[in-house]
């Protein structure tokens, strides 16, 4: 997660505590809206320790996608 503050901090031009406001409050509303098995494993997705691909089963974005939108 660090390396995505830094991100947000440079492109935004803001200071890094403020980023990480920033990216904690951005985390917080998608784990209220995203599907529970990426909501559950956002923070290792973001800190790349959880391969997204594999929560819904595989199938690379085509099952992602489908996972998404309530496909089986």
């Amino acid at each position: 997660m660090e390396q995505l503050v830094k991100l947000v901090a440079e492109k935004a031009g803001i200071s890094e505590d403020i980023a990480k406001i920033a990216v904690d409050v951005v985390l917080g509303f998608l784990k209220g809206k995203l599907p529970k098995p990426f909501a559950d494993n956002l923070d290792g997705i973001v800190a790349g320790d959880v391969d997204p691909t594999k929560l819904m089963g595989g199938g690379g974005l085509g099952g992602i996608l489908k996972g998404l939108l309530g496909g089986k």
